[in-house]
């Protein structure tokens, strides 16, 4: 998988015009970190343990960064294996590059911060966010389908391919508690 923050040298000649699509990094990186936040959300609630939903979400927000910077990192590695220069400024891009692991993440660390008022429980506010990450996972599917030119069937198909994961967590969240 090509990542951005490492530039492809393209033969000079007319531009293409730039796509308005997201790079395929935008797009794992968002599918990362919806099932990131989505799983440490479920982890973090734990049944018979005090509530504190905004020290899980500091949690669910950390862990975002953590792992946007891990992965960014991991290009660094890579980067410097391939013998080529750059440094420093490949290294601070390809962490940057990762943005959409902390952006997908969001959402899951606002329903966590509405519980903090009681206006609703934190279980509440997991069980929303898996479910909204779940419907995201979907739209995502179905939309960069549609967006590579796939028909309406085959979107549909992969949207419901993506929203198995979600359903996956969700299982797996009440199996466990």
């Amino acid at each position: 998988m090509h990542h951005r923050a490492h530039p492809v040298r393209r033969p000079a000649g007319p531009r293409r015009q730039v796509s308005q699509r997201p790079t395929e990094t935008a797009l794992f990186s968002g599918v990362y970190g919806l099932i990131l936040a989505s799983a440490l959300a479920a982890a973090l609630d734990s049944p018979g343990e005090a509530s504190d939903p905004g020290s899980d979400a500091l949690w669910v927000l950390l862990t975002a960064l953590a792992s946007a910077a891990a992965h960014g990192y991991a290009h660094v590695v890579a980067h410097r294996m391939s013998g080529d220069g750059g440094g420093a400024r490949i290294g601070l891009r390809a962490m940057l590059a990762e943005w959409p692991v902390v952006v997908a993440a969001a959402p899951t660390v606002v329903l966590l911060l509405t519980a903090m008022p009681s206006w609703w429980t934190e279980s509440q506010a997991v069980n929303t966010a898996l479910v909204l990450n779940t419907l995201l996972l979907a739209c995502w599917g179905v939309w960069t389908a549609r967006s590579a030119g796939r028909g309406w069937a085959a979107s549909l198909r992969a949207g419901a391919a993506d929203m198995l994961i979600g359903f996956v967590i969700i299982g797996a969240n009440a199996v466990i508690k």
